[in-house]
């Protein structure tokens, strides 16, 4: 089971890119997906998602793209996991106590929603801007 399923992946990394280029204007799609390595029907169909989730705007025009909906602190790795795959779950039972009767009696949901809370935290505390500057140290080495 991936928790972070490919396509969520792609679209880390097109939002990174756009933290990276942030205020300098509009960034397209198609330039995003062949610097990020994304297949450029894909990051299209991404790109949709995040605007759908007001992570990015979108720019029309000649020298048209897409900007972040936010600064680059204030949107989190969570909110692209959402915006693309929804709510991430360990297992089904932490997100619904309803389904499964043992729910109020099991001790392994009880380590899961532990592990579920953890993950959560973790990552909403890790901010677009905090992945733009690994980024950047990664690149210097």
């Amino acid at each position: 089971m991936d928790v972070v399923r490919r396509n969520t992946d792609y679209a880390a990394r097109l939002m990174v890119h756009l933290a990276k280029h942030y205020g300098n204007g509009p960034m397209s799609t198609r330039a995003a997906a062949a610097e990020e390595e994304v297949p450029y029907q894909l990051a299209c169909k991404l790109m949709q998602k995040l605007n759908n989730a007001k992570l990015v705007t979108s720019c029309m025009g000649p020298k048209g793209g897409f900007v972040l909906g936010a600064e680059p602190s204030k949107i989190t790795l969570l909110d692209v996991v959402e915006a693309i795959q929804g709510p991430i779950s360990i297992n089904r039972c932490v997100l619904d106590k309803n389904a499964c009767s043992r729910s109020k009696i099991c001790a392994v949901r009880e380590k899961l929603a532990d592990i579920q809370e953890n993950l959560t935290k973790g990552l909403a505390a890790i901010t677009l801007d905090e992945l733009k500057q690994g980024a950047k140290q990664r690149r210097k080495q």
